[in-house]
Formats: structure tokens, sequence, C-alpha cells
């Protein structure tokens, strides 16, 4: 046996979990140095997101765009739902909504779309007019009426959060690299989805389906994502991040588009109040994606 490959393969895990785990929480004396690296740790910190390899058109065999919706409900989705409460948990611990919000906010994400082509921007006025509600009591308005004017204690503000976020919807490609001879997946795009900032705390369901706040060309946000980590429930030593977790598809979606003769148009459009048709078609759409790379080959 090799004991300096053994060596070097314990060497390289110790490096890599002293970068992923929350920095010097063993060697803090005090609360505020927990998280503050240190100048070794600076020194080794090389993390950048996992670069896309170049890929010519002329090495696509196939391909099909395909729109899919992950649903927050279920389990294995968690980590990009939680923490939806950020006032009880350390600034490390943050919902995928939050870290796309906040990136958007800050400019660190400069471009916000208002569709999954890309085609018009979204302003920061129309993001703020979508996830803010400003509404006046019953109160306010006996007071407007009486008296001319509202106190600001009777005007309510009402903002979309990561509590209300009940889905993502994701835009992505399927191709087959003739190069490599694989059935590859790529992201381009991700939008968080809510209900209506007007019905938003309505009871009727009708009117609580979600509905695309801004789509990210995920390309953009790959170095935000990356930065910002999930929740590792089997060892909170190797937090995933966001770019990670999406990449490696460590969620479950269903399709419920794919680029088609008909103008894109969704399942729900032609399998209407169905919802168990409409399972089967998406499915059949994954179907007709995954058969394509077994066809490819012959026994």
């Amino acid at each position: 046996m090799n004991y300096k490959f053994v060596l070097s393969i314990f060497v390289t895990v110790g490096i890599t979990s002293s970068v992923f785990s929350q920095a010097n929480i063993l060697n803090a004396k005090t609360p505020q140095e927990v998280g503050v690296k240190t100048e070794a740790q600076l020194a080794l910190d090389n993390d950048k997101p996992l670069e896309y390899g170049y890929l010519d058109d002329r090495d696509i065999l196939f391909s099909k765009m395909t729109w899919e919706k992950v649903v927050l409900d279920e389990r294995v989705n968690f980590p990009m739902y939680f923490p939806t409460d950020t006032n009880n948990i350390g600034k490390d611990r943050r919902s995928l909504y939050h870290t796309l919000i906040k990136a958007v906010k800050d400019g660190e994400i400069e471009n916000v779309y208002n569709d999954s082509y890309f085609t018009e921007k979204r302003s920061v006025k129309e993001l703020k007019d979508i996830t803010t509600k400003v509404d006046t009591l019953d109160i306010g308005y006996d007071q407007l009426n009486a008296d001319g004017y509202v106190d600001p204690e009777y005007i309510t503000t009402r903002n979309i959060e990561a509590f209300d976020i009940s889905a993502y919807l994701i835009k992505g490609l399927w191709y087959f690299d003739k190069r490599h001879g694989e059935l590859k997946y790529r992201i381009l795009g991700i939008a968080p989805a809510a209900p209506d900032i007007n019905f938003i705390d309505s009871n009727d369901e009708t009117n609580r389906v979600p509905n695309a706040l801004f789509w990210v060309f995920f390309p953009e946000a790959r170095e935000v994502l990356h930065n910002s980590k999930a929740f590792n429930n089997k060892n909170s030593a190797m937090p995933i991040s966001f770019d990670h977790l999406l990449n490696s598809r460590r969620f479950n979606a269903y399709m419920y588009k794919e680029e088609n003769v008909y103008g894109d148009r969704e399942v729900k459009e032609y399998v209407a109040d169905n919802a168990l048709m409409q399972m089967l078609e998406s499915d059949r759409i994954k179907n007709k994606i995954r058969n394509f790379e077994q066809d490819m080959w012959s026994y």
C-alpha cells in the first residue's frame, strides 16, 4: 500500500473540512471570533465554483429544453426552504430565497428578468411592487374620512418572506454530448415562486397558486450560490453549497413544460383538470429524454 497516497487523502479531507465547516468555531475565545477565518485559512481559501467545461455546438447531438417545478413541501427539498426564521439562528444559515433576494438587493446579482427567456429585465421598483404590499387598516380609513389623514400605526406593510416561497421553477437543457458519449444537464435559470402579494394571506387556494417572482440567469448567480451553504443533515461539518446542490440535482422536481411546436405550452394547457394525467405526462417527457441515451447503445 502506498502510505504517502493514503496520507495525502487524509490531509486533503482535513483541509476541505476546515474550509467548508464553520470557521474557527473550535479555536474561538469569544463569540465574535466564530466565523472569522484565520490567516492560514485565508491563505488556503481558493474556493470557487467548479467551472463548466467548454462545449462546442457541434458536440451536441441531441438537446431538449425543459422547465421543472421544485415543490418545497417535499422533504428532500427542505434544504432549499429552511431556515425561514433568521432571528434565532446564525448568520451562516440562510434559505435559498434569502440568498437570492439579498444578492439582488446588494447588487451581487445585477440582472433579474420577467420571464424564463431572459428577454426583459425586471427593475428594482417592479421587484419591490411584487414583493411588498402596503395596506391601510379599517380604523385608518375611518380616520381618513374623519380627519383627512392616517396615522402610520394604521398602515401595514407585508413583504414576501422565505416561508411564503412554496416552489422553485428551474429552466435547464438536457443534451447528449457525443464527445463524451453521455446525457448531461445544465441549469440555465431559476425563479422563486410565491402567491400574488395581494392575496398572499387569503384562505382561498385558488388565490394561492405560486407564480415566479423573478428569473435569474443561473451562470450569473453561481458565485453567490457557491458562497452560500445549504444544511447537510448527515454531516454539519460539510455543508453543501446551493450551487453544488442544484448542479448535482439533489432535489426532486417534475417537468411542467418542454419546448414544443405549440409555443412551449405547459402540460396543464393540454392536459387540463387532471392532476394524475399531468404527472404521467411529466414522466413521459422525462422518459423520452432518458430513452434517447439508452437508444444510443445496443447490446
